[in-house]
């Protein structure tokens, strides 16, 4: 794999409450280059990544992290 194949860009969404900003979402789309033969392998690893992932094990049931892969 090389640096330029999987690329991530992250948006959250965020609301006041006073002075302070509180996160609400979080959205990471990743753009993935790989052979298509494993793109059912990448979907899979997507889907379940979370459930291994400290952070959003961390903030699970506070803020909504979703994720999404396009293949380029």
């Amino acid at each position: 794999m090389q640096p330029d194949d999987l690329i991530g860009h992250t948006a959250g969404e965020v609301y006041q409450d006073g002075k302070v900003l509180i996160v609400r979402r979080i959205h990471v789309r990743y753009d993935l280059r790989i052979d298509p033969s494993k793109r059912a392998l990448a979907e899979r690893v997507r889907a379940m990544h979370a459930d291994y992932c400290p952070v959003a094990r961390s903030i699970e049931g506070s803020i909504d992290v979703t994720t999404e892969v396009t293949f380029v």
